[in-house]
């Protein structure tokens, strides 16, 4: 297997995937997101697009300075993008070319799509048995095979929708691809797995991951209720199903988060919101007491909280360690993680290129993330990809260089 030893790694402590390259035939949002966080650890990312490029890159708005789609750039960062056609015989050879070398493939075509073009698990590890190759589906390669992957269907058919919105209203879709998001992290997740299992063993594997896989096991304790409990969840607005105080409640100006979720906890909101009598009353003594009259106690929590304005109330509950918070704005939770030293905002790519970016979510005291690749143009790397892909594997020991570095 050719390995990647890229020259920016000169520019830093070496990170835990380099060396790994990875041919990313994915589009949209679950692949993407995944080939990105692998790249963020230093792995190789070669991104294949097909003439018109990756969908993302045309939904619009809201769009950069330089006319590029913000959801474009939230996903494809330390990244090498390739125009391939498949059904033109010579850019096949090279994708073929491509996933011989490739450490990891990631796919999202329908199952079996790729198989026509002998670009499916069987065919790229006959001649790649080290191969771990992830294809990602909207309902799996079963029964679901047929079934089209958009994430708002997995939200309606998985029984997410039916938990948001108000009670008495109509059901309401996440504020995000959720459950792409949630099948790009567990894609990850099972690449990982393998490569491990890989250096144990030299073979590598097919990985499949799912929107609808992922959201049955993202929704938890909603899933686990009907599973363990026979209980089928419904829609409770703001509200938690097994908590109270678990939602926003109505202060002098604005909506404030309290989340008690223990017993110490909500006998120090008692205490500070001047009504320690109700922390010992029967009714409201036990979290299951709360829960089953949260009706009663919401008002008297309510008749507190509606003499002070929403940040005196942030700041007595912080100081006493009640879990509470306002409802922000996406600005404002930018601006808070700021705040709090979180360095949300980092710089991918230098120069004119230059791109901010949200940082990789995790953080490492050895081997940091890094952001050498702003988001790719279509086919940027395309002639640089095609010289390293016709040099001989024997004498190959790097991916494709950045010729500017």
């Amino acid at each position: 297997m050719t390995s990647s030893t890229t020259s920016h790694d000169a520019g830093g402590p070496r990170r835990p995937l380099d060396g790994i390259v990875v041919a990313d035939l994915s589009r949209v949002l679950a692949g993407p997101y995944a080939s990105m966080l692998l790249g963020d650890l230093g792995a190789e990312v070669i991104k294949v697009e097909g003439p018109a490029g990756d969908d993302t890159r045309t939904w619009v708005p809201p769009v950069r300075p330089d006319g590029v789609s913000t959801y474009y750039t939230a996903i494809n960062r330390n990244k090498k993008s390739i125009a391939l056609d498949f059904k033109d015989q010579t850019d096949l050879a090279t994708a073929k070319a491509l996933t011989r070398r490739a450490d990891v493939v990631i796919e999202n075509f329908k199952p079996g799509g790729l198989t026509r073009f002998g670009l499916d698990y069987a065919s790229v590890a006959e001649t790649n048995p080290a191969v771990v190759y992830c294809s990602i589906s909207g309902f799996g390669s079963a029964e679901g095979a047929s079934l089209p992957g958009y994430d708002l269907i997995v939200q309606a058919m998985s029984g997410l929708m039916s938990l948001t919105g108000d009670p008495e209203g109509s059901p309401y879709r996440a504020g995000i691809s959720v459950f792409d998001v949630m099948a790009g992290l567990h894609s990850t997740i099972g690449i990982l797995a393998a490569l491990r299992h890989r250096d144990a063993t030299g073979r590598g594997q097919h990985v499949e991951a799912s929107l609808m896989a992922s959201a049955m096991s993202g929704l938890v304790n909603q899933t686990a209720a009907y599973v363990a409990g026979g209980v089928v969840p419904h829609r409770m607005g703001n509200a938690h199903p097994s908590l109270f105080p678990y939602e926003p409640l109505p202060t002098a100006d604005d909506d404030l988060i309290i989340t008690a979720g223990n017993n110490a906890q909500f006998r120090k909101l008692c205490t500070v919101l001047g009504i320690p009598q109700v922390a010992e009353d029967p009714r409201f003594a036990e979290n299951g007491d709360r829960t089953a009259n949260r009706e009663l106690l919401r008002p008297l929590l309510v008749e507190r909280l509606k003499t002070a304005p929403a940040t005196h109330w942030f700041a007595k509950l912080n100081e006493v360690g009640v879990p509470n918070g306002p409802i922000n704005t996406i600005g404002q939770g930018v601006e808070y993680a700021k705040a709090l030293g979180l360095e949300p905002v980092v710089t991918a790519g230098e120069g004119e290129r230059a791109v901010p970016v949200v940082r990789h979510p995790v953080s490492f005291s050895a081997t940091p993330p890094r952001y050498d690749l702003a988001p790719p143009v279509l086919d940027e790397h395309g002639e640089q990809i095609r010289a390293w892909l016709s040099t001989p594997t024997e004498t190959t020991t790097a991916a494709p260089q950045e010729e500017t570095r």
